[in-house]
């Protein structure tokens, strides 16, 4: 069951409650607009074995993460068609949708795939599928970066005794939002807040997501969405180290934040 933290953060699961199925395709909507975000969502895209339907995103930046699935059976790689051209993507890899573009999943393996989606800003309607193979709008090759971020090809930057590593911002060609993987180390940090909206997605590790004077145990598919300006905290209550997927709305630079 979801919980409500002060001042509007929010804490759930990554398949807590109904989902939305279409063809292999499910879908758990755990942030937007209708759970009292302004401009951010955070989805769950579980692709089961075979070709997903295709799904137009519509006029917002969609970022897609591709969790590490690979103790479930296989190396987790599917085949991600964007916009009619085709990228095999792995684990612990981001990726850009551009307003309008269509993409679908062909997943050969024995195993769903996970994706954690963030739209900005949050549409706040069911998904466009479209039944018609999606065509080359324009050539992906040829942009100054492609639309697909691996994490082990990202630099790792350092604040203090923890490291992130940018994913998808403006280098990649999303000016609205920005996508990035931190590390957080056992202990907990003095609390902060930021001058954006942001959800997370706890990867690895155990810790309590702290929201001014209340908390809630946190783990790996954990799912929090923080308002802008919510004085927070995640504390890494393990042996080793937490990580996780943030993405937040309007884009920016990961390191900033403004101590209480």
């Amino acid at each position: 069951m979801a919980v409500n933290l002060e001042g509007g953060c929010r804490v759930s699961e990554m398949r807590e409650g109904e989902s939305f199925t279409e063809g292999s395709l499910r879908i758990w909507n755990r942030v937007g607009r209708a759970t009292g975000a302004q401009a951010i969502s955070l989805r769950i895209l579980e692709f089961a074995p075979g070709l997903s339907p295709a799904i137009r995103n519509q006029d917002c930046d969609e970022l897609l993460y591709v969790v590490d699935i690979r103790t479930a059976g296989g190396d987790g790689s599917v085949n991600l068609s964007i916009d009619g051209q085709s990228f095999v993507v792995g684990p612990d890899t981001g990726i850009y949708i551009r307003p309008g573009q269509t993409f679908s999943v062909d997943n050969s393996g024995p195993c769903s795939v996970v994706f954690v989606s963030s739209q900005c800003p949050d549409p706040n309607r069911s998904p466009q599928f479209v039944t018609s193979p999606a065509t080359a709008s324009h050539d992906l090759r040829l942009q100054h970066r492609p639309p697909i971020v691996r994490l082990e090809d990202r630099p790792a930057q350092s604040t203090a005794d923890r490291w992130y590593r940018v994913l998808v911002d403006d280098e990649i060609g999303s000016t609205q939002v920005t996508q990035f993987v931190g590390s957080i180390p056992p202990g907990r940090a003095p609390n902060h807040f930021h001058n954006y909206e942001e959800v997370l997605f706890i990867l690895k590790g155990k810790g309590r997501m702290w929201a001014g004077e209340t908390h809630t145990p946190i783990a790996p598919g954990s799912c929090i969405y923080l308002p802008k300006g919510q004085v927070h905290c995640v504390e890494n209550t393990g042996e080793d180290e937490l990580r996780l997927l943030g993405v937040f709305y309007p884009a920016g630079s990961p390191s900033v934040s403004y101590d209480v």
